[in-house]
């Protein structure tokens, strides 16, 4: 009985293998790192995406344009938009990247990227994969950074995220097989664990962290997140000068909202989907996943986005001119720093701060009774236009630190 359907999933999951095992010997090879500041020019891919993707995209587009306006001049910087990421495009081609998209983005070194639609099958669409999942595999951007910063409630928190493994390297390569049995998979290897991990520690120890949390779920998914906290472990011990501690997934998405608790974690890594989950409950508390961006880095090439989605309904009721531009332009502040421009970082990330924390001059709801973004960016702009940038950003950040003292 099911011979003909053991032996089809059989021969399926020795392809997965065979995979996955040769993407293995292919990360034993690939350790070095580009030096950004070696290059006679960088360039900046800029890909709108779906949805309201074009909108926040542009916007962050003019302050790059104003922040890196010597180096455009100088030939040292060119910023690309890379047109054919959106959905219409992926489904013509049937790829979620297409073909003359992906040598685009190739020519590029890094990539600041607006939310792409991913369409599940309950949607009127073919259900092709992610185009995020499709490009961190083809560029192997193993490492997912997404800060979150909330200064009144004592909140700084770094969360590396793995993002070439999991839940989701396979998410398209499940199968049924038998109508009444569907399997998918969950990969994790030594080396997309090490290079994921070590990195949170080096992060930790260049910026002077004292703690790093490791998030699983390996007092049950033994094997995988077994692995994957054994080797934390092994690295922890690396640094001893960071402490290292260890939560499961379930009660670690408690602690990110106790009171008492949250404003001791700093730095924290984990699996890929783990990440996802608690990256986006992390962004809810700083104002919401609009407010929140993310970096993708691989040892050749680099993409930054925003963690949110294309919201299509904000496009289709005409409110797509009020989308935040926040998590955008905070995935801008991140690449800049990538990139060796971390003076003009700084200065977006002051400016950020101010204009969205503190101030809240121009407030933005989503809808017609806030501003568009477009007026938001002007807010920021004139912002980064203060002489005073950094005194100012250091009046505000001392009278929220009072505050949290008072509380």
């Amino acid at each position: 009985m099911y011979k003909e359907q053991i032996a089809a999933a059989t021969a399926h999951f020795a392809q997965i293998l065979e995979q996955q095992l040769k993407r293995v010997e292919r990360m034993k090879q690939e350790d070095t790192f580009i030096d950004f500041q070696e290059l006679p020019r960088i360039v900046i891919g800029i890909v709108g995406g779906d949805g309201i993707g074009p909108y926040i995209a542009a916007q962050t587009q003019r302050i790059l344009e104003q922040l890196l306006a010597n180096e455009i001049r100088a030939g040292k910087v060119e910023l690309r938009t890379i047109d054919g990421l959106t959905i219409e495009n992926r489904i013509a081609h049937m790829e979620s990247i297409p073909k003359a998209v992906l040598e685009e983005l190739r020519q590029c070194h890094v990539v600041l990227k607006g939310p792409t639609t991913t369409p599940d099958q309950s949607a009127d669409m073919p259900n092709i994969e992610s185009a995020n999942v499709s490009m961190r595999r083809e560029f192997d951007l193993f490492a997912n950074i997404r800060p979150v910063r909330v200064p009144e409630l004592n909140i700084d928190w770094m969360f590396f995220r793995e993002n070439t493994e999991g839940e989701y390297v396979l998410g398209s390569q499940g199968f049924d097989v038998t109508p009444d049995l569907a399997v998918d998979f969950k990969v994790t290897t030594t080396q997309g664990s090490e290079r994921i991990i070590r990195a949170a520690f080096e992060y930790a120890k260049k910026h002077g962290k004292k703690r790093v949390t490791v998030v699983t779920k390996a007092n049950v998914v033994k094997t995988t997140d077994g692995k994957f906290l054994s080797i934390a472990k092994q690295i922890a011990a690396e640094y001893p000068e960071i402490t290292c501690d260890d939560w499961y997934i379930d009660i670690m998405t408690a602690k990110l909202i106790d009171p008492s608790r949250r404003s001791d974690f700093e730095v924290l890594v984990m699996p890929n989907l783990y990440g996802d989950i608690l990256t986006d409950e992390a962004a809810q508390i700083q104002g919401g996943v609009g407010t929140a961006g993310s970096a993708n880095i691989g040892t050749k090439y680099a993409m930054f986005e925003a963690i949110h989605g294309s919201a299509p309904r904000m496009v289709a009721e005409g409110r797509a001119q009020y989308a935040d531009p926040s998590s955008l332009i905070k995935a801008a502040v991140m690449m800049l720093e990538h990139i060796g421009y971390n003076e003009q970082g700084e200065q977006l990330q002051m400016a950020l701060d101010i204009c969205s924390q503190f101030e809240r001059k121009v407030k933005l709801t989503g809808r017609s009774d806030g501003a568009t973004n477009e007026a938001y960016t002007d807010y920021i702009l004139a912002t980064l236009e203060n002489p005073q940038l950094a005194d100012v950003y250091q009046r505000y950040l001392a009278e929220a630190v009072s505050k949290t003292d008072l509380a």
